[in-house]
């Protein structure tokens, strides 16, 4: 163990060398080390060891991992994936797992980070070439599995990131290779791809730019001339960049996605906002309709390989104003913070993006200044020993070798042979060249051809010249390199993001319901300002609030921060006009002394700030009881009535079920002419009201009850919903609205038990079309398939009408049915219903083409209308700002419960 890792000791024990090395003080070898009383200068404090550790960590975390480098543009990771898909690349694909696998021998930190990073580059649609499943940005869809997918370096990748000549090396982690300290990548990598990353202290965010952008922008560098970049995105989008301050830290680019208005019920969004994806999207814009900011039906995600987001807007909503909404309240608006931080060399630094390129710019001109001094010392090595070649067998310096036995003799000779001509030489001739001279095969010798060699020589000085020009003008050459890097690749990568300035919203502009109304019982206040006592509900600034007090009035106000109602409130909530599927109970003392009665109604419509009474106004009626339920529920309530003593009776239950819904000013049943001590809820049930009407929408393929598309029946309890599919299956599901519905449905209908099922199938076995009748006995919710399960089989046709006749097409091409017309059969008549599993008749034994569905039967009975009748509702209305209706002078039969069959009192009073 390190004097480092051993931490902090007792003072007086310091010493834990246990060696026998000969230290004064030292007794014998076997005493005990912590019986010395000697000061080691080399331990260091405890904060000493946790400031240098963590100062360690950070400048590792920060160098070598989240920020990426100013000249290559690269975080470690990537640049060691690169250099490992070069080191495999033979223009096939690789599997990805082979590639992580081989980046492994340079990257200690295993397979995981390897293939994210991978994956990363690889959505970038750069610099490397995917195939197979690589995720999908849009939606958030991670990729396959590494061993699934494939990967290449792209063409762009190959011209412009690698050239081992002006690459320096760095032995890796273990020692055991060479990885590259940067690659030399000639185009401003970094911007076009953008980075992101969390170090110890410090981040990073560089945004995307375009690329042709980048290239223009660099030309314009080359040229003197002002540049401006401004961030582009894969995505598509609006943004607008005036706060951007050159991608520093303090800057602010604002994002916002595409919102098409269809018509003034349907929006489509279909370019997302960066950083964002359709899920992360949807889910913004139903957290704020489930919040009350905005109001939509439904929204649903169309998305492959473009976005495309349908929002359905409520009925009454403006679309101009939620789209104005989805941008204040949703991810349709993002602000995105950047923060340009790169490693210069070993120092963190905080640049510009204008600065990035210019940087990135200047080290293109550095790299290509390299490469063509690489290639005229190519170029001029080569014109050197062709020279001397031709030199050496035009003179035919070769025969005399026999001349002399000794390297070094051999050696005198051709340097004096070649002294004559060291003036053509562009540099000194060496033992090294001469040695290759005398290593020609004799061969090559005889067939030496001087006007080729001629030849030869000429290119050469003709590129070397052409090398010396670029290098002479090597702006000019590097503004022709980036307009080649543009013409090549350049294509299809315009830009995607629109570029504008946007006006601020005001949310008090476009908010839905973002305020919670609070109830203050004891006081008689109502408002969304009462913060202290209870919420009852959300609402909007414009919503109507109905209040009810225990004098049996009620009225309907418009809500604001605080008002003063009235004290004696039981019940206050938001009030929507024209709901008659909120039902309120009500049993009321009718005056002092009087009759218990009691009422169902709904409250539709009224005059706003008119108090209501919902007794018959007698003086001294008060309320007793009161419920209200959103979807007129059934409830039983046990009344308690004062004992007396002629009663033999104080406790019964009545189901408020059993009552008609009327009109608010209805008088109502007479419960009992005793007085009631109490009432009690027992128990509430299912809803009483009419069934719900459901329509099926083929263009969405969801279901509704606004009335769109395909009209199913009205559903009620445990109606069901059945699903016909081309694959021979059938699925029973419940009629609520969420319920999603695979893409190959054929049919849809309300499910009638007793109601036959009548298919023609094929089965691939016994190559023959047959006919079945049945009715669905598994009744679960999922598919369940009514045909043959083997190889081949096939659903020709199916029908749940009365009585379906489908027309026989035989195969005209064989000689037995060549000449036979169509035939027509109707199913009812042709096999009578029987169990879902059997296998039904046989069709015809003649080779069919095709079995297709016609027609009913003309004139035979349709069947029969099995949808359950509505509940009689007294439909009496009043305008919001006009005078009520007379619903209340309609006569009604009241009954006194409390009376038994043979009570002389127990007849229907007329009111």
């Amino acid at each position: 163990m390190s004097e480092d890792e051993i931490g902090p000791v007792d003072p007086e024990n310091e010493n834990l060398d246990n060696d026998n090395n000969g230290d004064e003080g030292q007794e014998s070898s076997d005493s005990s080390p912590f019986e010395k009383n000697h000061v080691d200068e080399n331990i260091i404090p405890l904060s000493g060891l946790y400031e240098n550790w963590f100062l360690d960590y950070a400048s590792y975390v920060i160098l070598e991992r989240a920020v990426p480098s100013l000249h290559d543009g690269f975080k470690p990771v990537q640049r060691r994936i690169l250099h490992s898909m070069k080191e495999l690349d033979d223009g096939r694909y690789n599997k990805v797992a082979n590639v992580i696998g081989n980046t492994m021998k340079y990257h200690p930190h295993g397979d995981a980070s390897i293939g994210d990073a991978l994956v990363q580059l690889g959505q970038k649609e750069l610099l490397i070439d995917c195939q197979g499943n690589w995720g999908n940005t849009l939606t958030g869809d991670g990729a396959a599995a590494p061993r699934y997918i494939e990967a290449r370096l792209s063409k762009f990748a190959s011209h412009v990131v690698f050239n081992p000549k002006t690459t320096s090396w760095l032995l890796s982690y273990d020692g055991r290779n060479k990885e590259p300290d940067n690659l030399p990548v000639k185009f401003p990598i970094l911007l076009a791809q953008g980075a992101e990353g969390i170090a110890v202290g410090m981040a990073c965010k560089i945004l995307p730019h375009n690329f042709i952008e980048l290239i223009d922008q660099s030309i314009n560098h080359l040229r003197g001339k002002k540049i401006e970049i401004f961030p582009d995105f894969l995505n598509g989008g609006m943004a607008d960049f005036t706060n951007y301050n050159d991608g520093l830290r303090g800057g602010k680019v604002r994002v916002r996605a595409k919102i098409k208005k269809v018509d003034n019920k349907t929006l489509i969004i279909n370019e997302i906002p960066f950083g964002c994806t359709t899920t992360s999207l949807i889910e913004s814009v139903i957290k704020a309709n489930d919040k009350g900011k905005i109001k939509i039906k439904k929204i649903e995600d169309n998305t492959a390989a473009d976005a495309e987001i349908v929002i359905h807007l409520a009925p009454g909503v403006s679309p101009d104003k939620t789209i104005d909404a989805l941008y204040a309240f949703t991810d349709c608006e993002v602000s995105i913070s950047p923060n340009a931080s790169v490693i210069d060399g070993d120092t963190p630094r905080f640049m510009g993006v204008t600065e990035i390129l210019k940087v990135n710019t200047d080290n293109t001109v550095t790299l290509l200044r390299k490469e063509l001094e690489i290639r005229l010392a190519e170029l001029e090595s080569q014109w050197h020993f062709s020279t001397l070649e031709k030199i050496f067998i035009r003179e035919e310096m070769y025969i005399d070798f026999k001349l002399y036995s000794d390297k070094e003799g051999l050696y005198q000779y051709m340097y004096k042979r070649f002294e004559k001509f060291k003036k053509q030489f562009v540099r000194e001739i060496i033992d090294e060249d001469l040695q290759r001279l005398t290593q020609i095969p004799m061969i090559r010798i005889t067939r030496f051809d001087s006007d080729k060699a001629d030849d030869l020589i000429a290119k050469l000085e003709a590129e070397m010249e052409e090398v010396k020009k670029h290098l002479g003008n090597l702006i000019e050459y590097a503004i022709e390199y980036y307009k080649d890097l543009k013409k090549r690749f350049g294509a299809g990568k315009e830009r995607r993001t629109e570029m504008k300035v946007f006006d601020n919203i005001a949310a008090s502009k476009v908010i839905i319901a973002n305020r919670k109304l609070y109830v203050d019982i004891e006081e008689g206040f109502i408002g969304w300002g009462l913060k202290k006592t209870e919420a009852v509900n959300d609402c909007s600034e414009i919503d109507d609030i109905i209040v009810f007090f225990d004098t049996g009035k009620f009225i309907v106000t418009k809500v604001s921060e605080k008002k003063f109602v009235g004290k004696g409130i039981v019940h206050a909530d938001v009030w929507k006009k024209g709901d008659k599927r909120t039902i309120y109970h009500v049993m009321y003392q009718d005056g002092a002394g009087g009759a218990t009665m009691m009422k169902r109604f709904f409250v539709n419509s009224v005059t706003r700030d008119t108090e209501y009474d919902l007794t018959r106004g007698i003086k001294g009626s008060k309320l007793l009881y009161f419920s209200v339920h959103p979807n007129g529920e059934r409830e039983v309530v046990s009344v308690m009535l004062r004992p007396r003593p002629h009663l033999k009776r104080l406790r019964f239950d009545i189901d408020l079920g059993d009552l008609l819904i009327k009109g608010r000013q209805s008088a109502g049943n007479r419960v009992t002419k005793e007085i009631v001590q109490k009432i009690t809820q027992k128990e509430v049930g299912g809803s009483t009201l009419a069934a719900r009407k459901i329509w099926y929408d083929t263009v969405v393929g969801r279901l509704n009850d606004e009335g769109r598309g395909k009209f199913l029946g009205s559903f009620k309890g445990e109606d069901r919903i059945m699903t016909l599919y081309k694959n021979g299956d059938y699925r029973l599901t419940t009629f609520d609205l969420a319920n999603h519905f695979d893409e190959d449905m054929i049919h849809i209908e309300k499910w009638v038990p007793d109601r036959p099922i009548s298919a023609v199938y094929y089965d691939g076995e016994k190559d023959l079309h047959f006919v079945k009748r049945f009715t669905c006995e598994i009744t679960t919710d999922k598919r369940v398939s009514y045909i043959s399960e083997t190889e081949g089989s096939y659903l020709d046709c199916v029908s749940t009408a009365y009585q379906p006749v489908v027309r026989i097409v035989y195969n005209k091409l064989l000689k037995e049915t060549k000449n036979l017309p169509d035939n027509e059969v109707a199913l009812a008549d042709f096999i009578d219903v029987k169990g879902m599993k059997a296998q039904g008749n046989q069709l015809t034994k003649l080779k069919v083409k095709e079995v297709v569905l016609t027609h009913e039967i003309e004139g035979s009975e349709p069947w029969p209308n099995e949808d359950p009748l509505e509940l009689e509702i007294d439909n009496s209305e009043e305008d919001l700002d006009g005078e009520d209706s007379e619903d209340g002078d309609n006569p009604t039969i009241e009954w006194d419960l409390t009376k038994g069959p043979d009570d002389p009192d127990d007849q229907p009073t007329l009111f």
